[in-house]
């Protein structure tokens, strides 16, 4: 088993894109890797020959290590590894414990920077102060006499696809019956899957019958939970709300995408990340981070500004990264939004992707209802906005007539910082600049 993230100790076997007997070429992806934030290609980087698949697809928690497959070289007798078991390759060991499991995509920072502000392996802190444990044997349960199961032989087998379709969906993938190998559940057997229209027993009576259901929580979901609880207890939040006016920023986006020729298509996110930039150069501090380092601690102000732009995913919110968005025109950053938001969708986004962002912009303005939210600290950044929904507002002109009343298109936005690192005062100075560039859209020019 590779591992595909810095912090990566076990993974889940997706599907297989070779077939033993297969030739195998530097590049070719020979199979799907489910991590705790993302479904990867492994890339095989040697010449040979599939000779025995060690672990199917489906196998879960498989740990960084552990045999996978048999590989040979070209020409070498295949059907002599058709008997051969997982201990014949040495066997496997189990993967680390750990409460819970922890991987960098919540973080903007890489977790071997050595800062307290990485994330951390809680693996050797994580002790459990318990009895020495009993000899090996297999539990029994009381009622039923039978071998109590572990949480993951409880858990259906599913594929990567079939798991995130059911999510999609809200199918409850206890109920699907799997036609897949082994009897794993397939995207075929989510798509075909029809309610029952009575769940319980026939013997249950009304006052015994689930009114619930208990939906196991994935791995990137404990990761995500872990990330935020860390964020809102170790940063000191603020908030800093803003009404902007975006009436010349919508006729400046209308004209370009009409002289596009087809090239490009802006959307008012694309110009908030450039303003973003603007107002994180005019004010650096707030392009800052809190870092806790070999006893010493410090505010890191970096030079660049990579925007994090939060994607939401059918398994979770994730955050991919546009760097050095100071130097990039409005063309170039839609593009880039969308090809990583698409592939952040597909679970293809390389760890790199997501790890190293400076500050964060989190937009609901897709859903009319939200006129404006507050959204957590992304660490060890000190800054994420918030943006909610245009709305038309009517304003008071002043004329040679007098006061008329004028439509003007409106938006509110919600700053969050990080008081260890951001003033008050400097936050509502980002904000006020964020303001000033989104009201006069030429300035981006600048």
């Amino acid at each position: 088993m590779p591992a595909l993230s810095p912090t990566m100790t076990a993974g889940n076997i997706g599907t297989w894109q070779k077939k033993v007997g297969d030739s195998v070429a530097p590049g070719d992806v020979l199979v799907e890797i489910e991590t705790d934030k993302a479904q990867m290609d492994f890339e095989f980087q040697e010449e040979g020959v599939l000779a025995k698949i060690l672990k199917e697809a489906g196998e879960k928690d498989v740990a960084v290590g552990n045999p996978i497959a048999v590989m040979v070289e070209e020409g070498e007798d295949v059907s002599a590894f058709e008997s051969f078991t997982l201990e014949d390759a040495g066997g496997e060991k189990q993967p680390p414990a750990q409460a819970p499991k922890e991987e960098a995509s919540q973080s903007s920072e890489p977790p071997d920077t050595g800062s307290k502000t990485a994330p951390s392996t809680l693996g050797k802190d994580a002790k459990e102060e318990s009895s020495p444990e009993p000899e090996a044997q297999e539990s029994e349960s009381e009622s039923t006499g039978e071998r109590l199961q572990t949480s993951l032989e409880r858990e259906p087998k599913a594929s990567p696809a079939a798991k995130a379709l059911a999510l999609e969906k809200g199918v409850p993938i206890t109920q699907v019956k799997g036609t897949g190998p082994k009897g794993q559940i397939t995207k075929q057997d989510v798509e075909k899957f029809k309610p029952s229209g009575a769940t319980a027993s026939p013997s249950a009576s009304p006052a015994t019958a689930a009114s619930f259901e208990d939906i196991p929580a994935s791995s990137m979901r404990k990761t995500i939970a872990n990330r935020l609880v860390q964020s809102m207890n170790q940063n000191p939040h603020y908030f800093v709300a803003s009404t902007l006016s975006v009436s010349k920023l919508l006729k400046l986006r209308q004209a370009l995408n009409a002289s596009a020729a087809g090239k490009y298509k802006l959307s008012l996110n694309d110009f908030f990340v450039k303003a973003c930039a603007v107002a994180c150069l005019k004010v650096p501090a707030v392009n800052s981070s809190w870092r806790e380092q070999d006893g010493q601690v410090m505010i890191r102000q970096h030079n660049t500004v990579d925007v994090s732009v939060a994607v939401a995913t059918p398994v979770g919110l994730m955050t991919p990264i546009v760097r050095g968005v100071e130097g990039l025109g409005l063309e170039s950053i839609s593009a880039q939004i969308k090809d990583l938001g698409k592939r952040a969708r597909d679970g293809k986004l390389k760890p790199e992707e997501y790890q190293g962002g400076t500050f964060t912009i989190s937009n609901m303005g897709m859903n009319s209802a939200v006129e404006r939210f507050t959204a957590v600290i992304n660490p060890p950044q000190a800054g994420i906005l918030a943006v909610g929904t245009t709305k038309k507002v009517a304003t008071p002109v002043e004329t040679e007539e007098g006061t008329t009343m004028e439509w003007d298109d409106q938006i509110i936005v919600t700053g969050s910082f990080d008081h260890k690192v951001v003033d008050g005062a400097v936050g509502g100075e980002w904000i006020k600049e964020f303001k000033k560039v989104v009201e006069n859209p030429l300035e981006m020019l600048l």
